[in-house]
């Protein structure tokens, strides 16, 4: 299944500062290569400099962290992968739509209205259904390649367009929403009445500039970090319809081979990665509201029952994934199972909390 191949990986690293930076790869006994397709404005190189702290400090140097930021090592989601599966990546991240080739069950991430925020989503990314992702990876790529955690990347995916308010599914017909190329979002913007048009990332610029699309899926932080107001999209429903998440991916035999306290010092790095996702966002978002309501922007919340009816105008999507995803059924089995639980738990903290 893994067919890409990685091209030769540069040598240049970006060796990031933490409490025990003074180990070099060649001093420490083990040595984790990770990589981000990102920037240093990003959530995921958030996440990675705690966990490169983390695990450099808490091995006590045993193990060090080299972090490779940007296409250094690989450009591509598959490419990426094919780097972990072959070990020469041991930690890469991914979208769900960078993994969807390979694993399409994660895009169980990107169905629409499952979880109502960030307590629930958070709940949920941190129990049982994280690992029944991992076991059908492991499955699926002969124990090459492991979940490791599932944090964030920019929020929730709300939708934004050049034309008018979004208040309600009827007020979607006929938008050219872009999506990624993957066949899940474009069946939603169907359900919703609108046009999917697949565009790439460093082309929606131009293409909101000149009616390509009218619309897209975006978490605010992408939308002012692209300037895509500057473009005309002025319109921002949030409707939270999808939670960004990000697949943590390591290398399987790297994580094995090293002995069990090393395993726990890296898996509990990674939880303080996660943590430090979950945070980001949020508080990156602040500003990106406000910058985006100053430059003449408007937000729509819509009501618990406008909400109700996006999510009903999309419940076709689900019947689409169970029968057309491998692996879909189960995955999204997990997924409602577990936001059931975290939502019963909730509630119930809530009401003692409330006395």
């Amino acid at each position: 299944m893994l067919t890409t191949t990685l091209k030769g990986a540069l040598a240049a690293t970006m060796l990031m500062g933490s409490a025990f930076a003074g180990y070099a790869a060649g001093h420490a006994e083990y040595n984790i290569r990770a990589t981000a397709n990102s920037n240093e404005n990003d959530e995921d190189y958030d996440g990675l400099v705690v966990f490169k702290n983390y695990v450099e400090s808490a091995s006590n140097g045993a193990i060090s962290v080299e972090l490779f930021i940007g296409t250094q090592l690989c450009s591509k989601g598959a490419e990426c992968l094919q780097g972990v599966a072959d070990g020469s990546i041991d930690v890469y991240v991914s979208t769900s739509g960078g993994a969807s080739g390979i694993f399409p069950y994660v895009q169980v991430l990107d169905l629409p209205y499952l979880m109502a925020d960030d307590r629930i989503a958070e709940d949920v990314m941190q129990g049982d259904f994280v690992r029944t992702m991992r076991k059908m990876a492991l499955a699926d790529s002969g124990d090459a390649i492991r979940l490791m955690t599932i944090g964030n990347t920019g929020g929730w995916r709300n939708f934004a367009n050049t034309k008018r308010p979004i208040m309600e599914p009827s007020d979607m017909e006929g938008l050219k929403i872009r999506t990624v190329v993957a066949d899940l979002p474009q069946e939603l913007v169907r359900a919703l009445g609108a046009a999917p048009t697949p565009i790439p990332w460093p082309e929606l610029f131009t293409s909101f500039q000149t009616g390509v699309v009218e619309g897209s899926k975006n978490g605010i932080t992408d939308i002012m970090n692209m300037k895509f107001p500057d473009a005309g999209l002025n319109y921002v429903t949030l409707d939270g319809h999808a939670y960004m998440g990000a697949l943590w991916w390591m290398n399987n035999a790297k994580f094995l081979d090293m002995p069990e306290d090393m395993r726990r010092v890296v898996v509990d790095g990674f939880s303080q990665l996660q943590q430090a996702t979950f945070a980001s966002p949020k508080r990156k978002s602040i500003q990106a509201y406000e910058d985006f309501k100053a430059g003449g922007g408007q937000l729509y919340v819509p009501t618990p029952e406008q909400k109700a009816m996006f999510k009903d105008a999309a419940a076709p999507v689900y019947d689409w994934f169970k029968s057309n995803i491998k692996g879909g059924g189960e995955i999204f089995d997990a997924l409602t199972s577990a936001v059931a639980e975290a939502e019963a738990d909730i509630d119930a903290g809530r009401s003692m909390d409330l006395q």
